[in-house]
């Protein structure tokens, strides 16, 4: 599980951009009591995905 702030910095991306990859499903997380969390599969699902729109 990967915090906001490491997926902020691993892609490269700032956190309002981040958040709303979380509330439009495009980016998997869950809700740990108030904390949100992102799967490590889900941040690279998220990027062969991406990878596969751009080729």
């Amino acid at each position: 599980m990967t915090t906001v702030p490491e997926v902020m910095q691993r892609l490269k991306l700032g956190r309002s951009t981040v958040y709303d990859l979380i509330r439009s499903r495009r980016l998997v997380s869950i809700t740990v009591g108030r904390a949100r969390r992102i799967p490590a599969d889900a941040v690279r699902e998220f990027i062969d995905f991406e990878i596969g729109e751009a080729a």
